[in-house]
């Protein structure tokens, strides 16, 4: 452990250990019909948060495992001080049933149905009251000093453009290492846009087993294509991506894998599993923005490292994602969302290390408080990974 990164951070001890940056009160549907009704709790009450969705009924095996443990990866996280589990009643993901693994961690949990509570407005009424006096009791806990191996950083690639593979991914790679080499976790993740680089990603894992489940990992996504009719991995699925300049997924991939750094490949995790290894670790998740984003923080992430040559808005209404620009141009246009711009790799004004460290230096300000422009413009995004059928 280097001694110069100890104790550079500040965050909220909770009852199971984790460190969070953030001290939220997350009010969680679990259901799409309560969706409106925990926005109205959020308007009500300072200090919560919220996301819409669409899931949560009329899921069956796998896809519904993977649903609930998203659900529950949420209320997890160590940015969640306390959790109000919203449903409706009927539903498949039982609000129950998710508080019940929720509140294993010690957090304050309380579950607020709409058929019990007789509706809406009762509904709204019960959950705010319940919502404000956690947030009054949040209020009330300090920030203490943790270093960065407490830190889950998830790593993501937005749409790229020629640049992104010489500048903002590169420079990400640089802070995974720094993260991994302070003992902490970075996640890498987009499966579908890691397709033509899984063999140098083998290449680094620690055993053989590691190396077998990369291959089996990439060889799932493309036949899910295939079974589509797709050939995906000679196609580039993003429009913004080629009219960015690149001509393939390979091309994509390749530029995207840099994001890893140099360090050795720890594990391969499913969609939203929280890590079992330090360092290196690769989330198995698709290429849409929002869903990865998801996933990384449902997994454990407290901060997001989002690179984009074409610019994004996104954000998480857990995790604070720090969005970095693979071009000059485009960071000046959309100064509103971008935090940061790796753009000066491409113009000779700085090297990767130096421009590495810097996201470095912006993930402890943001750890220890400073807001991200998608955490100001309270940018809300929310999707969960299907892999099966609505029935």
């Amino acid at each position: 452990m280097n001694p110069e990164l100890n104790n550079e951070l500040l965050g909220y001890r909770r009852p199971d250990g984790k460190v969070g940056v953030r001290n939220h009160v997350l009010i969680l549907p679990t259901i799409t019909c309560a969706t409106q009704a925990a926005k109205q709790i959020t308007e009500l009450v300072q200090g919560t948060v919220s996301f819409i969705h669409q899931h949560g009924c009329a899921q069956v095996g796998e896809d519904y495992d993977q649903t609930f443990r998203t659900y529950v990866g949420m209320g997890l996280n160590p940015n969640v001080y306390g959790v109000v589990v919203l449903g409706l009643g009927c539903e498949t993901h039982q609000a129950r049933s998710v508080a019940g693994e929720i509140a294993k961690s010690g957090k304050p949990v309380e579950v607020v149905s709409i058929q019990d509570h007789g509706g809406t407005l009762m509904t709204i009424a019960e959950g705010a009251r319940v919502a404000a006096k956690m947030v009054q009791d949040a209020s009330a806990q300090r920030r203490e000093p943790f270093d960065f191996s407490e830190l889950i950083i998830g790593t993501e690639c937005g749409g790229s453009d020629a640049c992104s593979g010489l500048s903002a991914n590169p420079a990400v790679g640089v802070v995974s290492d720094l993260v991994v080499d302070a003992g902490g976790t970075a996640i890498l993740a987009e499966t579908t846009e890691l397709i033509g680089a899984e063999h140098l990603l083998a290449k680094r894992a620690v055993n053989e087993k590691v190396a077998k489940r990369v291959y089996e990992v990439i060889e799932k996504m493309e036949s899910r294509a295939i079974l589509m009719g797709v050939d995906i991995r000679t196609g580039n699925p993003s429009p913004g991506n080629i009219e960015g300049g690149l001509s393939s997924l390979e091309e994509k991939s390749l530029g995207a894998s840099n994001k890893s750094g140099s360090r050795p490949l720890q594990e391969l995790i499913d969609y939203a599993e929280y890590p079992t290894k330090k360092g290196l670790v690769w989330m198995d998740t698709p290429g849409h923005d929002i869903e990865q984003l998801t996933g990384m923080v449902a997994g454990g992430a407290q901060v997001v490292l989002f690179t984009s040559g074409r610019g994004t808005p996104t954000g998480s209404p857990i995790a604070p994602v720090i969005k970095i620009s693979t071009n000059t141009a485009m960071f000046e246009k959309m100064r509103d969302n971008m935090d940061l711009n790796a753009g000066t790799i491409i113009e000779g004004e700085e090297t990767i290390q130096a421009a590495g460290r810097r996201i470095f230096d912006e993930i402890k300000e943001v750890s220890s408080g400073k807001l991200t422009k998608s955490e100001v413009l309270k940018q809300h995004d929310f999707g969960i990974w299907r892999i099966g059928p609505t029935f």
